[in-house]
Formats: structure tokens, sequence, C-alpha cells
């Protein structure tokens, strides 16, 4: 019975693979097909002869340069000031006592209950009459701290013993010391699972830059992919050639720390 229900199993993962996996395997062959190949009824799986001049006329036909110059400037930013307000953060409600401290807790975790898109509105008119439309200012500042990050990481900051913070207290070093030197080599993968999520999230983020820019030359990736999608019309293969070169990037990110990542987001499961 239970050889039976891990065959069962094992057929189910493979089963739910395959439907995850496909549009994405499809999107990639055709973008390697021809424009009859790729509009075919019943549509073909794989390309006659794979045709990577699709990549080159879909880079030239828009700017996708400059939107991958927006694009990782402004996540690189945000992502690096966010790891600072997270690491300090979670560093204070952590290990540090002081008054009103639960207070703060609750209201920042009250936060995590307002959607963004209830509050989109109220940022765009404050970053409108700022005069930062269109500007790199208007793409960073909304997101240069996140509730969420704070809260998990200050869950894995629990398991490391006060005992620590109290020994290089009393062996004079400064609050900045103990952060550089002990808890942030304990919980560095943790810290480089947050970076590189945030990353992702910056990189994908389509709502906020597509409101706040006007210009073709502060478009991000998303938002230039999705202007693209609309310029080329029918060239479906085209569409997906620049959807290929989109998300590359991040596959390629995901392949090299895949580890990593598992071993941040892990640590929530493991019993201390």
């Amino acid at each position: 019975m239970n050889k039976a229900l891990k065959v069962l199993g094992y057929i189910f993962v493979i089963i739910m693979a395959i439907i995850t996996l496909f549009p994405f395997l499809y999107m990639i062959s055709s973008s390697l097909m021809t424009f009859q190949e790729v509009t075919r009824i019943p549509p073909k799986l794989l390309p006659a002869r794979p045709i990577f001049e699709n990549y080159k006329e879909a880079f030239a036909a828009a700017p996708f340069a400059r939107y991958f110059v927006n694009t990782v400037f402004v996540t690189m930013i945000n992502t690096i000031i966010t790891l600072i307000t997270t690491i300090l953060a979670a560093f204070a409600l952590n290990f540090m006592n002081f008054k009103h401290k639960r207070a703060l807790e609750n209201f920042l975790l009250s936060l995590l209950m307002i959607p963004f898109e209830i509050i989109i509105f109220t940022n765009f008119s404050t970053i409108a009459k700022l005069g930062l439309i269109d500007t790199y200012t208007a793409l960073i500042i909304p997101f240069m701290a996140s509730v969420f990050y704070i809260f998990y990481l200050r869950e894995f900051l629990k398991s490391i013993p006060r005992d620590f913070y109290n020994a290089a207290k009393v062996d004079g070093a400064s609050d900045f010391e103990f952060i550089r030197k002990i808890m942030i080599p304990m919980s560095k993968s943790t810290i480089f699972t947050i970076g590189l999520l945030n990353f992702i999230t910056g990189w994908n983020s389509f709502l906020w830059p597509i409101l706040v820019t006007n210009s073709t030359e502060m478009r991000l990736i998303s938002n230039g992919l999705s202007a693209f999608s609309s310029d080329a019309g029918q060239f479906i293969h085209l569409q997906m050639a620049a959807s290929t070169i989109t998300i590359l990037p991040i596959l390629i990110l995901y392949f090299i720390f895949r580890k990593q990542i598992l071993k941040g987001v892990s640590f929530g499961g493991i019993k201390r």
C-alpha cells in the first residue's frame, strides 16, 4: 500500500511538473520558429530549424538594452537599500529593548494586512506633488523597506542566542560591530535569500513603474515588454523571443544560486 502511494506521488509530481514547465518550454520553442510555424493549427511543438535571428530582430525592434539598464539599476539600488533597512530593523526588534516595542511590532504587522494596491494611488499622488514623475527616484523611494522581509529575518535571528549579543556588549563592541561581525555572518543565507527574492520582485514589477514613468527612456523591462507586445501585433514569434530575453537573467540567477535559495527559505521548517 505504501509503495503504491509512493508511486502515485511520483506520478502526480511528474504530471504537475509537466503542466508547470510546458508554457515556459513552449515559449522558448516558439521564439525559435517562423511566423508560419508559430501560427499553424494545430500548433507545432518544435521548430523545423531554430531561427536565432528572431532574438536579434526583437532586440532591434525596441530599446531593450535601455530597459535592461534601467531595470538593473533600479532593482540593484532597491535591493541594497532594502537589505540595509531590513538588517537594521530586524536587529532592533530582536536584540534591543525600548519603550513601546510591542506597539511598534503590532503596527508593523498591521501594515502587512494592507494590500499594496490600496495605497498605490496615495503614493502616486505624493510622488506627483514632489515633482518626481518619470525619474529614477520615483521608482526607488516606495520600495526602500519591506515589513515582510524585516519579520522574515527577525524570525531567523530568534535562533541566535541573546548571550552572543550580551557578550559582545561586555567586550565593548558597538551595535554596528555586532551586526557586521556576528549577526550578518550567522544569517548570511537568509540575507542572501532576501536580497535575491527582492531582486526578482523588482525585476518583475509592472504596476508601479507604468504609473510613474511616461517616457520610453525610463521604462523597466516588464513595461517595455508589454509595450513591445502591443507594437509587435501579430508577430507572435518576436513576442516570444522578447519574453525569453526578459526572463533569462532571472533563470540564470536561480540556477546559479538555487542551493542558497533553498537553504535560506527552509530554515523555518527546521526544528530548533
